[in-house]
């Protein structure tokens, strides 16, 4: 039996522009999920999901994780035509669009084989092979999730043609964040076709927002350096207006973010790909991430209380 855990991720700034050079901002968060492989009896696998969801998230992601799944047996090279597994997904990352919940059942699983078969793989290839499984989900994936999910802590990902960079950012000390679902599951695969329609329709305007977006990066990093909380906040907040503006946020992400600042939120956009999943707001302190969490859950909104930064 072979085990192995990813973790969830959020992602403050760059989100859904990474592919096109764009710094991220990307920080694991202390909730995981977790990958148990069997051998059985037979040939082929079978997959028990038992992960906490969004309601309807896992189903409307069914073909893409047997894709994914099939990819990642294939690169690691285990053939079920000679041998049976079961793998059975579980831990406490709810899973949605936004948290990296894809990310995580790739690193998971890449992790439960590795341990099961032996086969000694570093962290390094562990994280490739979570990437090639994040194919299915994303049609190109940046690799930042799947950076996140592997490794973990708080980090500065941008992709420079082929090179992958990769700088921790140190904090005084774990900022508590607000995580709350939409209930909207995305497809990211659409996303990025939006993303490429708006390069297409209007080039020069986009690289003028890709410039600004980066600088609005690189200003977030700088102030969470210096432990400058309410200019990264305010930061973030600018950022969303863009990706409003660019059709990439989606009404209920908007009131959400709205609210949690209404509720004294520093700062507060839509993470990951946009149009549904999860909205992240900067909440430092025990005290008014609670009162913002505890407010928006009464709403009927499902809420993750997780800290950036931690190693």
């Amino acid at each position: 039996m072979g085990r192995g855990t990813g973790y969830g991720k959020t992602i403050l700034i760059g989100d859904q522009f990474v592919l096109e050079g764009v710094p991220a901002i990307v920080s694991s968060i202390p909730y995981v999920t977790e990958c148990v492989v069997e051998r059985i009896d037979g040939t082929g696998w079978i997959l028990e999901d038992n992960r906490k969801e969004v309601p309807g998230y896992k189903k409307s992601k069914e073909e893409m994780q047997k894709e994914s799944i099939n990819r990642i047996l294939e690169v690691m090279k285990i053939d079920t035509s000679k041998i049976g597994l079961k793998i059975t997904f579980g831990g406490d990352l709810l899973a949605g669009s936004g948290v990296g919940a894809s990310a995580a059942s790739c690193v998971a699983l890449a992790r439960a084989l590795n341990d099961e078969f032996n086969l000694g793989l570093s962290i390094e290839e562990i994280n490739h092979i979570a990437w090639e499984g994040e194919f299915a989900y994303h049609g190109t994936p940046s690799g930042v999730d799947n950076t996140a999910s592997c490794y973990g802590g708080l980090m500065l990902y941008q992709l420079k043609g082929d090179e992958k960079i990769v700088e921790k950012i140190k904090v005084k000390r774990p900022i508590e964040v607000v995580l709350a679902n939409s209930g909207v599951s995305a497809d990211t695969r659409k996303l990025d076709e939006l993303v490429e329609n708006e390069k297409k329709k209007d080039p020069e305007g986009f690289k003028k927002k890709m410039d600004l977006i980066t600088d609005q990066v690189f200003k977030v990093k700088d102030a969470l350096e210096r432990w400058d909380l309410e200019t990264a906040g305010r930061i973030m907040t600018e950022n969303h207006k863009i990706l409003i503006d660019m059709g990439l946020s989606h009404e209920r992400l908007i009131y959400l973010c709205n609210r949690a600042i209404e509720l004294g939120a520093l700062g507060a956009k839509l993470t990951g790909g946009g149009m549904g999943g999860y909205m992240v707001a900067l909440t430092p302190g025990k005290e008014l991430q609670e009162k913002v969490a505890t407010a928006i859950e009464k709403e009927g909104y499902a809420v993750i209380r997780a800290t950036v930064g931690e190693g």
